[in-house]
C-alpha cells in the first residue's frame, strides 16, 4: 500500500502572497499615470481604454520592445531603478517618430522567484516613464516561473499604443535634398549596445574608472533612456516635421535610412556635436573604430528630426525651449548611385 501527499502551487515554488503584495505596491504608481480615457485598468482581466473624440480619423500605432542585455548589469550591480523607464522609452519613442501620441502602456515582468521589492522598483520606474510620456500604465503581467530564470534575474517586455490623425502621419515621404537634420541629445547609451559595453567593462576590469566626467561609472552606464514624447509632440503642433528617427540598435547609420526616401541620403557631420565622455571612454578602452561606434551606439544623439531648411532655426529654438539639447547635425542630399543612405563624416 502506498501513500501520497497532496501538492499545492506553493510546493512548485510560486509565492501567491508575494504577487498580491506586488499588486498593492504598484497601484499608487499606476494611478499617477491615469488618463481620462481609461475606463478600467490594473486588476481586471483586461484593461479598457476609450479613444478620445479629439481625433477625427484616429490611426493606432503600436510598438513593443525590451531592455536587452542592460538587464545583466542591473542584476550584477543591483540597480533596478532605471530599467523600467528604459522599457517605456524604447516603445514610446519608436511610435513617436510616426507622429503618435502615446495613449497606454502594458508591461511583462517574468522571473523565477518573485522578489517584491525588486519588482516594485522596476514597475515604479515603468510608471515614471509613463508619466514622462503622458501615457497610462493600464495593465501588465507578472509571471513567476520557477526554474525558468536564475535567482535574482528577470526579463522585461513592454507594449505601447498611441494614436495619430490619419492626415498627420509622419512617414518621411516629403523629405528632399536641402532639408536639415537635427539631433537631440541622448542621456547616455540608452538601451542599446550593451553586449559590447559589458565586454568593454569586463575587459577594463580593475582599471575601469570610478567616475566619468565626474559621474560615477555605474550611474553613467545605467542612466535611463531619455523620453522625447512631450517636446516632439509640441514641435509637431508648431511646424511641419518631415521625418524622425529614434536612434536605437543600429546607431545613426542604420536608423536614419529607415525614414528616408530612396532618392536621398543624409550627410551627418560628426563635428557638430561633442562625443559624450562615456562614449569616448568606451571607444578608447574597447578600441572601437568610428564606423562601428556610429553603427552600434547613439553617440550622444538619441533622436533625429528632419525639417525644411526654412523651419530649422525655429525648430531648434522650440526644442531648446522645451528642454532639449539640440544640434544641427547634417543635411539631406541627392543620393548618388551606390551611395549609403546615411554617411557620417
Amino acid at each position: 500500500m502506498t501513500s501520497s501527499t497532496s501538492l499545492t502551487y506553493r510546493d512548485a515554488g510560486v509565492d501567491i502572497e508575494a504577487g498580491d503584495a506586488l499588486v498593492e505596491r504598484i497601484k499608487p504608481a499606476a494611478r499617477r499615470t491615469m488618463r481620462p480615457e481609461v475606463l478600467a485598468g490594473i486588476g481586471g482581466f483586461g484593461a479598457l481604454f476609450e479613444i478620445s473624440k479629439k481625433y477625427r480619423e484616429p490611426v493606432l500605432v503600436a510598438g513593443t520592445d525590451g531592455v536587452g542585455t542592460k538587464l545583466k548589469l542591473a542584476f550584477e550591480w543591483n540597480r533596478h531603478d532605471t530599467v523600467g523607464q528604459d522599457l517605456v522609452a524604447m516603445s514610446v519613442n519608436d511610435i513617436l517618430v510616426q507622429g503618435a501620441e502615446s495613449l497606454f502602456f502594458l508591461d511583462y515582468f517574468a522571473c523565477g522567484r518573485l522578489d517584491v521589492d525588486t519588482a516594485a522598483t522596476v514597475v515604479e520606474g515603468i510608471a515614471k516613464g509613463c508619466e514622462l510620456a503622458g501615457c497610462a500604465l493600464i495593465g501588465g503581467e507578472t509571471a513567476e516561473m520557477p526554474s525558468m530564470y536564475p535567482d535574482g534575474e528577470y526579463d522585461l517586455a513592454g507594449f505601447a499604443v498611441g494614436a495619430v490623425e490619419k492626415s498627420a502621419i509622419i512617414d518621411g515621404k516629403s523629405i528632399c535634398a536641402g532639408d536639415v537634420v537635427l539631433g537631440l541629445a541622448s542621456s547616455g547609451a540608452h538601451s542599446n549596445g550593451y553586449s559590447l559595453i559589458r565586454k568593454i567593462i569586463a575587459r577594463a576590469g580593475a582599471n575601469a574608472p570610478q567616475t566619468i566626467a565626474g559621474v560615477p561609472l555605474k550611474d553613467a552606464v545605467m542612466a535611463p533612456t531619455r523620453i522625447y514624447v512631450k517636446s516632439l509632440l509640441s514641435l509637431i503642433q508648431a511646424l511641419p516635421v518631415k521625418g524622425m528617427a529614434h536612434i536605437t540598435g543600429g546607431g545613426l547609420t542604420e536608423n536614419i535610412p529607415r525614414v528616408l526616401p530612396e532618392a536621398v541620403t543624409a550627410i551627418i557631420d560628426s563635428k557638430t556635436w561633442q562625443l559624450p565622455a562615456l562614449f569616448k571612454w568606451l571607444q578608447q578602452e574597447g578600441q572601437v573604430v568610428d564606423a562601428e561606434m556610429h553603427r552600434v551606439f547613439n553617440c550622444g544623439v538619441g533622436m533625429v528630426v528632419i525639417v525644411s531648411a526654412a523651419d530649422a532655426q525655429r525648430a531648434m529654438e522650440h526644442l531648446s525651449a522645451a528642454g532639449e539639447t539640440v544640434y544641427r547635425i547634417g543635411t539631406i542630399a541627392k543620393r548618388e548611385a551606390g551611395q549609403a543612405q546615411t554617411v557620417v563624416v
